[in-house]
């Protein structure tokens, strides 16, 4: 797909790979809602866009883990641009380590790295169908792929982000229903990098593992290969292209994989 004179919205618009994707999309002649939790840095990102190119930006200040906010950024975008064509499902969430996540951080993980998505295409999904046309675009993780040291919430809701965009593309693929799945591993945002109060364990090893596993790429690259992607209308993104053929080995021989995670796992907590 083309993103010239298409309408966009970008869930987690407000800094990081969402608020690359924004601008990368605006460069490219799309017009975009650009929604973050944090209303101000959405507003940021949008007055950088604008001061560029005026009125091709909205801001708005949304919690995606609320059905009836994603419901109203579809209609800002309507109001100010036109009918949503395409829906970047960015938003996400690291969560908690290890067992140490109670009922309520699993209830906000999946809400923001799964429900979020499938509220989005409810709501989108039959109006691409009646058109023949509409492209969802969900930022998994690596980790939905892989699995990722440290956060069980992180890793099961991104493992399930990738299963709900391969149900869309087999599900709707047929009815002019475009889906692309990104799986990034390191990237410099604020979800790579642990605060510095934070759980030196589980936490610590997790980001480890990501950053010492091949480069830590700026969002803008990432924001390229996802329009590429979305140029060539290819599901899964790749931005680390390692990560296929990790992917490719844990499919070959699980439990081997498995052994070499615990004996990963064991010497990055050694390390501290």
């Amino acid at each position: 797909m083309k993103v010239a004179g298409k309408v966009a919205v970008v869930t987690g618009g407000g800094g990081g790979i969402g608020g690359a994707l924004a601008h990368a999309l605006v460069g490219e002649g799309a017009r975009v809602v650009v929604a973050d939790l944090d209303a101000d840095t959405a507003q940021k990102v949008v007055d950088e866009i604008n001061t560029a190119r005026p009125g091709t930006a909205a801001a708005a200040g949304a919690d995606v883990s609320d059905a009836d906010a994603i419901r109203e950024l579809i209609a800002l975008a309507e109001r100010q641009f036109g009918p949503v064509d395409m829906y970047f499902a960015n938003a996400g969430i690291s969560g908690a380590p290890g067992l140490d996540a109670d009922e309520a951080a699993w209830d906000l993980s999946l809400d923001v790295n799964l429900r979020a998505h499938i509220r989005a295409a409810r709501l989108l999904v039959p109006g691409w169908v009646e058109r023949g046309d509409g492209y969802f675009v969900s930022t998994a993780s690596a980790a939905g792929l892989l699995t990722q040291i440290g956060s069980a919430t992180y890793s099961v809701t991104k493992h399930a982000a990738v299963g709900f965009a391969e149900w869309l593309a087999v599900t709707y693929g047929d009815q002019g229903v475009k889906v692309s799945c990104l799986c990034p591993q390191g990237v410099n945002t604020k979800l790579l990098f642990p605060d510095e109060n934070a759980d030196r364990g589980l936490t610590a090893a997790a980001a480890k593992a990501v950053t010492s596993a091949g480069d830590v790429l700026e969002p803008a690259r990432v924001a390229a290969d996802t329009l590429a992607a979305i140029d060539e209308e290819r599901f899964l993104i790749l931005p680390h292209p390692q990560v296929l053929d990790m992917y490719r080995r844990k499919g070959a021989d699980y439990d081997r994989w498995l052994r070499g995670m615990r004996r990963y796992q064991a010497s990055l907590l050694e390390q501290g």
